[in-house]
């Protein structure tokens, strides 16, 4: 079984987070919370329209994140292998679809674009590379396999990570995103307005098919079908963690279904989205 970084697509409030805690309690992985949003939304290179414009800027600042590239966010990807242990990280489709991608637009971000790792001395794959590692187009900064990729990520980087999926209910899912952008929730999150846009699902559609066109998910030789419904995650919790363990690649513990209320520093970043998984001590089957 590859020990490719694990990577859980999915839209917002799918209790992604929950199942994230779930893959938190393993000391065999290294779990890196939504970090392409940190691009998406405050980086030089950022293609989400909450916090675009001058206006702002102060908002941008103060994330931290304010010159954070997708290539900083692959690299930082790629440091958290260093100790042997196995990634596990779980992202917004939309972080690395943009909202009006399909099939055809070509829109790698500028900082991973062939040209700019030749100038600076890196490969697509983030590694030290004196020479390009496949033909590109007109231009000279995106490969000709990236031409009907609706992502930022060249298709390079895209084959190394083992990627699965979750998705839950737009009834239950988009309503709860709702209550996170009016008071009062909002003066938590920050997130002042609903945009349809951030509700995730087209984007994780397109991408599930152009991974799958590309063999990357169910072709003889990327990784299975893996998606969970949160409706069956929430009902048969301990099945599902099974099932997904055996996916991936990983042994299955029921101890993974229990853990300490509190203790996730990772989680800081989007404050009021969390709550819920921060307070739980485990992942049991719903009631009624």
């Amino acid at each position: 079984m590859s020990n490719r970084p694990i990577f859980l697509v999915t839209h917002p409030r799918s209790c992604s987070t929950a199942f994230e805690r779930v893959m938190m309690t393993r000391e065999d992985l290294r779990c890196v919370h939504e970090p392409f949003g940190d691009a998406f939304y405050y980086g030089g290179e950022r293609i989400g329209e909450r916090f675009l414009g001058e206006e702002h800027r102060g908002d941008r600042d103060k994330s931290g994140f304010s010159e954070t590239t997708y290539r900083d966010v692959v690299h930082k990807i790629e440091g958290e292998k260093e100790d042997g242990k196995r990634v596990f990280l779980k992202d917004m489709a939309y972080y690395i679809v943009p909202h009006h991608a399909y099939t055809g637009t070509g829109g790698i971000a500028p900082s991973l674009r062939l040209g700019i790792h030749k100038r600076k001395g890196y490969g697509t794959n983030g590694c030290s590379d004196d020479a390009s590692n496949g033909s590109t187009d007109e231009s000279g900064d995106v490969s000709r396999e990236d031409n009907n990729n609706p992502s930022v990520i060249p298709l390079s980087i895209l084959k190394s990570y083992h990627f699965t999926f979750l998705i839950r209910h737009p009834r239950r899912a988009i309503p709860s995103f709702y209550r996170c952008t009016v008071p009062p929730l909002s003066q938590k999150t920050g997130f002042n307005y609903f945009l349809p846009s951030e509700a995730g699902y087209h984007e994780l559609r397109v991408f599930f098919d152009y991974l799958h066109e590309k063999g990357l998910i169910g072709g003889r030789d990327g990784a299975e079908l893996c998606l969970i419904d949160a409706d069956d995650l929430l009902d048969y919790p301990n099945e599902v963690a099974q099932k997904y363990c055996e996916s991936v690649g990983l042994e299955f513990d029921e101890g993974m279904l229990m853990w300490e209320e509190g203790g996730c520093s990772e989680f800081d970043k989007w404050k009021g989205f969390h709550e819920d998984a921060i307070q739980s001590t485990g992942l049991k089957p719903r009631e009624g």
